[in-house]
């Protein structure tokens, strides 16, 4: 009934929806098996991330009067850790898609689209299979790009997976991409010890929209790190003595070319689609080869019975949404032709750096200056963020100026991980900022500067302006 192409947490989560709904369910993959997250992503960069503040946080004991001498760091115990708890995280997951394999439920292969309702599978033990289908899940996910000028780079080049297979750290490292890949691991190396450089594009910063928010967080980065937010590389070649040589114009307008052990690319990633020859299907494609007519709210592609889950619909690139991505896509192919919007949880997003980034709830460029109110508090001086010598960072949110429901959050701050899920929790609750500080609010924590934000929202709320249209938000108690 179902095809599922891609055994990753979108597609594991499709294949489950549509055996749910019962329905008879077919997984296609070539393998390796165990998910983006947990091979290359999420999981072997919070273990490197885990080193580097242990490292860190060793050496800045200083400040609290605890004197520590000679920290050092050894690099290939450290990469020897990433990799063992690495292998551990992908083998639960390669383990239970294994299992899903027994009763022919997983085809080892890769497929292509013959027509709207059938495959052609070439399989990795040899021959070819035809498979038939009421309707499809492509849950392909996504791979690194690499921007033309390092794509000659030959084995001095590694894309932000291929970092965790290092077996030592290197001495000199150009980060190419100060976006959310690129920030973790560039600060995580240079707090290993290794000297880092970190560039990108256009000035952006981990995904941050606020600019208050966004320099805030430079501040804190420009503190610790070399880092060139406008700095795109214009040419970079193979040392013949090892490594390569990269060239770019620095945050001071200098031109400099220096040479790297390895040039780490983190300039983004892009759908995995190649192959799959969607136009056989009668898919559209832009001329960058992305289907045109997907519609988000149902993840299905024009009226066709195929849908896009996870990060190849290139919608949201979190593994919490490739999963609600793959529930939904494996609902409506279940049910197809009877294909519905699907509820979706309120957008969060978490950087890991430290400080940690991240928003939560409507992206800022999204909103309405119009409708809505904004309050803030800087962590400068905030009291248990002071005590532990973090005190940097700011926090901005908004609420609609009718009725004061919460709707959208940015920051970069100490801790923030844990903050995000209680603002994200309030955003899907809609709660009011009356009815957020209502809640209690322990002393000394983090949270605090939460509630300094929610009141300065708050005094605002109270002098503002009454929006041009009535507000639609349904809250607790209305």
């Amino acid at each position: 009934d179902v095809v599922v192409i891609g055994a990753g947490t979108a597609g594991l989560n499709a294949r489950r929806a549509a055996e749910v709904a019962g329905k008879s369910a077919l997984m296609i993959d070539p393998g390796p098996y165990g998910t983006t997250c947990a091979r290359v992503g999420c999981m072997p960069s919070k273990l490197l991330i885990a080193a580097a503040e242990a490292a860190h946080h060793s050496r800045d004991a200083g400040r609290f009067g605890v004197r520590t001498r000679d920290v050092t760091v050894d690099g290939a115990a450290v990469m020897a850790r990433v990799r063992s708890e690495r292998d551990r995280f992908a083998g639960f997951v390669q383990a239970a898609t294994e299992e899903h394999a027994a009763g022919d439920r997983l085809l080892k292969g890769r497929a292509r689209f013959t027509g709207p309702n059938q495959l052609q599978v070439t399989l990795n033990a040899g021959g070819v299979a035809e498979v038939r289908f009421g309707a499809a899940v492509v849950a392909t996910g996504s791979a690194p790009w690499v921007p033309p000028p390092l794509r000659d780079l030959g084995d001095a080049l590694v894309d932000n997976g291929g970092v965790f297979d290092w077996t030592d750290l290197p001495g000199k490292v150009l980060v190419v991409g100060a976006g959310v890949i690129g920030m973790e691991l560039g600060q995580a190396l240079h707090r290993l010890g290794v000297e880092t450089t970190i560039v990108g594009v256009g000035g952006g910063l981990a995904g941050l929209h606020d600019p208050v928010v966004r320099a805030a967080a430079r501040a804190a980065f420009d503190r610790e790190l070399d880092l060139h937010l406008d700095s795109p590389v214009t040419a970079a070649e193979r040392h013949p003595d090892g490594g390569a040589v990269a060239h770019f114009v620095d945050r001071d307008g200098v031109a400099r070319a220096e040479r790297y052990d390895v040039v780490l690319s983190a300039a983004g990633r892009r759908p995995v689609l190649s192959g799959l020859d969607l136009e056989a299907a009668g898919v559209s494609l832009s001329p960058r080869g992305i289907p045109e007519a997907l519609d988000p709210s149902t993840l299905q592609l024009g009226e066709l019975p195929i849908f896009l889950a996870g990060d190849v619909n290139n919608l949201h690139p979190l593994l919490h949404e490739a999963a609600d991505d793959g529930r939904a896509a494996g609902h409506n192919a279940a049910h197809f032709p009877t294909v519905h919007a699907q509820p979706r949880r309120t957008p969060m997003g978490v950087v890991f750096t430290d400080p940690n980034i991240g928003f939560v709830g409507t992206r800022v460029r999204s909103l309405d200056e119009g409708d809505v109110c904004m309050g803030e508090v800087s962590y400068d001086d905030q009291g248990r963020a002071r005590v532990m010598g973090q005190n940097r960072g700011h926090l901005r949110l908004w609420a609609k100026r009718a009725c004061g429901t919460l709707v959208a959050a940015e920051f970069a701050g100490p801790r923030m991980e844990h903050l995000a899920h209680l603002l994200a929790w309030a955003v899907q609750q809609r709660l009011t900022v009356a009815n957020a500080l209502a809640m209690p609010f322990y002393h000394p924590v983090i949270e605090e500067g939460l509630r300094t934000a929610l009141r300065d929202l708050e005094k605002r709320l109270r002098f503002a302006p009454p929006a041009g249209q009535p507000c639609d938000c349904v809250t607790p108690g209305d």
